[in-house]
This record gives C-alpha cells, structure tokens and sequence, in this order.
C-alpha cells in the first residue's frame, strides 16, 4: 500500500528564538522579503533588528496588504525581484504565513507564527482569497517550508484566545487521523509537489503520522490547561511550550501526513452561519469534532473526556458556544450539505456519509454539549 508523510525541514521553538532568525536568513544569502503585518513587526521590531544587525542580513519590508490573493501575491513577487531577496518569510497570522509560501513557491521559505491559533505554518499548502476577502482557492507547493521557527515569548503575550483556539484546531488532529487510517483515505501528503503532470495522488497515511496525532490528542489533554494559564500571566512555561509544540508542529504533522474527516467538514459547514463569523477557526472545529464523534457513535466515555477538556480551556462545546442560539431545521440540512460536498474530508468517515445522518449528529452534539456543560457548571 503506498503511503505519504511530509515535514518542514527544520522545526525550531524556544524563548526569543527570533533572534536567531538572522542565522536561518543567512543559510539563503543576505537578504529576506519581511511578509508581515505592520503591527507584527511592530511586536518585535526590537528582536528583528538586532537579529540583522548581528548576522549581517537585511529584512526587505514588503508592506504586506493583509490579505492572500492572486494580486497581492503577484505584487509581493515583484518586489522580491527587484530587491533580490535570497529568501522569504512569513511572520504573523495565518494570511501572512500563506502570502510567504505562495511568494516562494517551495523554495528557501522561513516561517515564523507570532501566534499558535493553527496548524498551518508548517503545511505545504495555503489559501487563497479575492482581495475583497473571499475564498478563491488552495494552493500546493513543491515541499514544506524550509525552516518553522517559532518564539515561544512572543506566542506567550499574544491574547490567550489565539492559543485556546489553537488547542481546538490541534484537538480533532487525532480523531480525524484515527478515522481517515480506517478508512485507508487519501491524506494532504499525497499531493502532488509542483507540477500535476503524470501524477496521481493516492496515498494514504503512515503509522508516525498516527503516532503523532495520537500524541497531539494526550499533550493537550495533559498540559493545556497549565499552558493558558501560562498565557493569562504571559509567561513561558513548560506546559505552554509543550502546548505551542502541539498546536503547531504535532497538529501540523498530524492534519497534512494524518488526514482530516468530518470535524474539518463540519467546520466548514458551520461558517454558512452569520453567528460563526465572529468566532476563531479553531473554536468552530472544536464543535466540529464533538460533532463527528457523535456522527461515528464513540464511546461515551470518550466523548465526556473530550468536552471536559474543551470546559477546562474555554473551547465551545455546543452551537450557543459559537453565536448559534437557535438553528432551524433548514438551516441544520443546509449546513450539513456543505459538510457532504463530494470533494470535502468527511468522505474520509469509515462508512457512508448522508446529508441526514449528519443534520442528525450536529443536532444531537449540540444537545449533548449543552446539557453536558449545565451539569458541569450546576456541580
């Protein structure tokens, strides 16, 4: 059976770890296009010229636009062009990581999260969007980026709803992994690097990247509650460096070599819903995944253990949790048939997916999720 697992080349995380960004700069040549938002670099402008200062390497600020479209891209290459930059990175948020990889299309790619709010940084694929803001389409690359190196100081005083939205993406890694290995489901690893021609992807996934979902479920289950308390008090402890490892690197593994199903699915249902718009991708997959274990009939224990943990942090466990306090029976089909398109990771369900079973699971899981979260706060 052909199988697929894919990597950054490098994964570094510490305390003031961009200050040894110019090192990595360096490995390129001399000089980097800066894709960031002005207040990110704004945030450790101070680390970012000492870094350069230091290594003797120059930040080419390209006055990043903030959104991830076709132009905006385009504009971005340009400069890079004109200013020679031997390398590119994305610093920031999930539209400026995304921008970066699109920029350097596989090739000498320094990422570097200010936040842990997704797994994204460490794919090898990105979004992009109309540059009103609307989806456009994902984009795949020749390989995953060159270096990820993440600051853990930074992350520890950036707002801890970006880290408890995080642990909500990283918390249906290994529930998605579980299912997509049986149903033996074609996983994220197995698209093509570049060009399409002469290439089918069918592959599915490895017994490590199953391995490191399942560590993904028991590290937050184990240290995310210490690590947001470390966020509330914005500092660096084991338990918040061991969460931001989860978040980001394990969770990024996990989902890209792993395999995502319905949770994803469900998510991506959800956004139909004006009340979930306000809410953090993260907050809506944690729901996401209480749906799909409902969907796939899991132990009640298992269930319990999973909303207990989403109690503990902060994440939703009902629909009220994401600005949904009623839904009609409409609504619930129309959500649900966004989840069942033929092309979304639900069909990675080890069994046959309805448009029905599926309104049904949202339903209950929002019942069970509610009168679940009034016992707890009623003890």
């Amino acid at each position: 059976m052909r199988k697929a697992f894919i990597s950054p080349t490098k994964y570094v995380q510490g305390e003031d770890e961009l200050l040894n960004l110019g090192y990595f700069v360096k490995s390129f040549g001399d000089s980097a296009l800066l894709i960031a938002h002005p207040d990110d670099v704004q945030r450790v402008k101070a680390k970012l010229d000492a870094t350069a200062e230091k290594f003797n390497i120059t930040f080419v600020e390209s006055g990043f636009k903030g959104e991830c479209s076709r132009e905006e891209v385009a504009r971005l290459q340009e400069i890079a062009k004109e200013k020679g930059c031997d390398s590119t990175i994305g610093l920031g948020g999930g539209k400026a990581i995304d921008a970066a990889k699109c920029v350097a299309e596989g090739e000498a790619l320094i990422i570097c999260p200010t936040i842990a709010a997704t797994d994204a940084p460490t794919s090898h694929s990105a979004v992009l969007y109309t540059p009103e803001g609307a989806f456009d389409d994902y984009a795949y690359f020749k390989q995953s980026p060159s270096v990820v190196l993440v600051d853990t100081t930074v992350i520890a005083n950036a707002p801890t709803r970006f880290l408890v939205s995080g642990m909500g993406d990283a918390l249906s890694t290994y529930f998605e992994a579980r299912a997509t290995a049986k149903s033996y489901s074609r996983v994220n690893a197995s698209l093509p690097m570049g060009s399409r021609e002469g290439y089918t992807p069918s592959a599915v996934s490895t017994n490590a990247a199953l391995a490191l979902a399942k560590l993904c479920y028991e590290m937050l289950l184990t240290d995310g509650a210490k690590a947001k308390v470390a966020s509330d008090s914005n500092v660096v402890t084991q338990a918040l460096e061991n969460i931001v490892e989860t978040n980001i690197l394990l969770s990024g593994l996990g989902f890209e070599s792993g395999g995502l199903a319905a949770a994803h699915a469900i998510h991506n249902g959800l956004t139909v819903l004006e009340g979930t718009h306000h809410y953090f991708h993260g907050e809506k997959v944690s729901f996401g995944t209480i749906a799909q274990l409902v969907l796939e009939n899991a132990p009640t224990e298992e269930l319990h253990e999973v909303m207990d943990f989403c109690l503990a942090v902060g994440l939703p466990v009902s629909l009220a949790d994401i600005g949904v306090e009623t839904i009609t029976q409409e609504e619930l089909i129309q959500v649900a048939e966004i989840a069942c398109i033929p092309e979304e990771s639900i069909h990675a369900m080890p069994f046959p997916i309805t448009v029905p079973e599926v309104a049904a699971a949202i339903a209950a899981a929002d019942r069970i999720g509610r009168e679940y979260k009034a016992r707890q706060e009623a003890k």
